[in-house]
């Protein structure tokens, strides 16, 4: 909480969320403790004026009510709890009185120095330096509740490695990662953390992924594949070809998404702020009221009795536990979500997400693999081995994105034919010479074309279809599809029990392949054949029902439109484009689609647990200034409300760290 969480509403500008002390919101949460003596809050040398002023204020009580000791009366006392306050107390004071130079006189610092000055201006001693301790205390505890919060960004951080291995001169040197440019070769060793994202030039290794998609099981990437900077190398020495600079690696652009979010600020908790301005002035001109206007109106009016209530209502009307908790509360919000591979680029998508009904997907990419591989061979009498070392032999000799699918069938060292004369047919397919016999393969339009006779019901099939003749005969096909992600059905099982009464599915994939994609799923619409602008028109189209909350998931370039267009766009952060994770207000690092019910989960028990801080501080509030106005409620009743309710309103903020999406 700052002092501007309650005096003013100046807009504050985007910064790291881990700093070396505990600040945030623009004022150290000192209780005693200075930057430069600790970095972590829950440090005993942190707590321990608190722990002194606790140990001074217990024997002060003991010593005016059990011990009764005499010397302990008159100017002895008042320095005893002075030194008690004053351990506490001194940055509290040290932050008003910088506050007022401001000229900003109406924020929390101010509230608990006029309440405790008070109490000791009237010989409340006890309950002066106990407000002023309970203040401190709560704000120990924030400070430990903001660190665990930020425990998973933190995480995050602590994998930026600080050297990379790198080629030059014929050796390897190591070097800052910020100096390695594209195209150079880095090495990362066993146990170590790739420094920028690279394309795998050895054989193959394992790694771990966890700290940048959240999922624990080890990743097996072989040469051609990408890997990320933050992944832990597990297996052996390998080399990487650099494909990025450090600045534009995925880390780096989740590093900065997540340090950024605190920037965005959800509606609920811009409100309080603003509340919180309006609301400490009126606060203060109450309590003078309270203490001056009696005085016209009550027959034995004591000035003291009345200041002491106003000094109560001082203390209990602190919006502490408002102003704490519900940033608090979106801050662990985005951390239990990015510590499950979801980064949400600010608190205001966590409210957004939490209200979605309506999810739109793209196909490929997001609900499937996005890489085409042959489902299945049929053949009409051949073996199928030898079937499919004729047909990869001839597919091996283009460059279709098909014939890739094709080529790619044998995984072991299978014994592939010679083609040879091989010629493309434009719209067609291939012909060549595999072992002596003339082969065709393609689609059945080349079958036509030569006037090779095949089985009519071929003509039926939805999937892309690769259909074979040898020597004029037809001999069999395969056939190409896009595979379903293994989560994809349970992902939108997920959302339909999570509150989302419509899925729909867009794709620019052929309507038929389209329909038995989201058939498969379990999609309630599914609309194919469509181009980017088309995408946008269905997504418009949709909006035009004002009671649909619209989520865009999708992964590619032309994704992007779409993207910006729905009410909270959801990019697919692994193997999704640059454009995409940029335009998007939520990022998915697994690439799995079953995280978009997590978020919505994770969203929706954020909402809950800060409308829960909410009441419960305006009901406790009400009801002890009640209390307070009409002398039935002490300082200690005061310290509960304000410091109480506090501490109650963190730990219930703090518990979503701990819940299981």
């Amino acid at each position: 909480m700052s002092a501007s969480c309650c005096g003013n509403d100046n807009p504050k500008q985007a910064k790291p969320l881990i700093s070396p002390n505990n600040e945030h919101d623009g004022h150290n949460h000192g209780a005693g403790h200075s930057d430069d003596d600790h970095g972590d809050a829950s440090s005993f040398k942190t707590y321990l004026p608190a722990i002194g002023s606790l140990l001074m204020l217990l024997l002060g009580l003991a010593f005016d009510h059990y011990f009764k000791w005499a010397l302990f009366t008159g100017m002895p006392r008042t320095i005893w709890y002075t030194v008690a306050y004053l351990i506490v107390g001194l940055p509290v004071l040290r932050e008003a009185w910088a506050a007022m130079l401001k000229k900003d006189f109406f924020n929390e610092f101010s509230l608990m120095s006029a309440a405790t000055l008070g109490a000791f201006a009237i010989g409340e001693y006890p309950e002066g330096v106990a407000v002023m301790l309970f203040y401190a205390v709560g704000e120990l505890f924030q400070s430990a509740a903001v660190n665990r919060a930020k425990g998973n960004i933190k995480a995050l951080l602590d994998v930026r490695p600080n050297t990379v291995d790198v080629f030059r001169n014929n050796a390897y040197e190591t070097v800052a990662p910020e100096s390695v440019e594209i195209g150079e070769i880095i090495q990362v060793r066993v146990g170590e953390k790739a420094a920028l994202d690279g394309e795998m030039i050895s054989a193959s290794s394992s790694f771990n992924t966890s700290a940048l998609t959240g999922e624990s099981t080890p990743k097996n990437i072989k040469v051609g594949e990408t890997v990320l900077a933050g992944m832990v190398n597990l297996d052996k020495v390998i080399e990487l070809n650099v494909t990025k600079k450090f600045a534009d690696s995925s880390l780096a652009r989740i590093l900065d998404m997540v340090q950024n979010a605190s920037a965005r600020k959800a509606p609920t908790e811009l409100f309080i702020r603003k509340f919180a301005k309006i609301y400490t002035p009126i606060v203060f001109f109450l309590a003078v009221a309270l203490t001056i206007l009696p005085y016209f109106f009550v027959e034995n009016y004591i000035f003291r009795d009345w200041l002491y209530r106003a000094l109560v209502f001082l203390v209990i009307s602190c919006p502490c536990a408002l102003v704490i908790s519900i940033p608090l509360g979106y801050f662990g919000g985005i951390g239990a979500a990015s510590r499950n591979g979801i980064l949400f680029k600010g608190g205001n998508y966590l409210d957004v997400m939490a209200n979605v009904n309506t999810v739109v997907m793209d196909k490929t990419g997001t609900l499937t693999e996005g890489v085409f591989k042959v489902q299945e061979v049929v053949t009409a009498s051949m073996d199928k081995t030898e079937f499919m070392q004729t047909l990869v032999a001839l597919e091996q000799k283009s460059t279709h994105p098909i014939a890739k699918a094709v080529a790619q069938y044998f995984t072991n060292e299978a014994i592939i034919f010679a083609a040879t004369d091989v010629e493309e047919i434009s719209g067609h397919g291939l012909k060549g010479t595999v072992n002596g016999a003339t082969v065709l393969a393609g689609n059945t339009k080349l079958l036509r074309k030569f006037n090779v006779a095949y089985d009519a019901a071929i003509d039926g099939i939805v999937e892309t279809i690769v259909v074979v003749a040898i020597n004029d005969t037809y001999a069999g096909y395969v056939t190409i599809a896009d595979q379903i992600k293994s989560d994809a059905q349970s992902a939108v099982k997920a959302m339909h029990e999570n509150g989302v009464t419509q899925t729909v599915m867009l794709s620019g994939d052929k309507t038929s392949i389209t329909q038995k994609v989201a058939q498969v799923i379990g999609i309630d619409t599914a609309y194919g054949d469509l181009l980017p602008e088309d995408k946008v028109s269905k997504v418009e189209a949709i909006k035009k029902d004002v009671s649909k909350v619209v989520a865009f998931v999708g992964d590619g370039v032309n994704d992007a439109p779409v993207l910006a267009l729905s009410d909270v766009g959801i990019a697919m952060g692994g193997m999704g484009s640059d454009a995409a994770i940029e335009t998007a207000d939520v990022v998915i690092q697994t690439d799995q689609p079953s995280k978009i019910a997590t978020a919505i989960k994770v969203s929706r028990a954020t909402k809950r647990i800060v409308w829960q801080n909410i009441g419960l501080a305006f009901a406790v509030k009400a009801i002890v200034l009640i209390l307070g106005a009409g002398g039935l409620a002490t300082m200690w009743e005061a310290v509960f409300a304000d410091v109480g309710v506090a501490l109650l309103a963190i730990l219930n903020a703090v518990r979503i760290q701990k819940m299981r999406f």
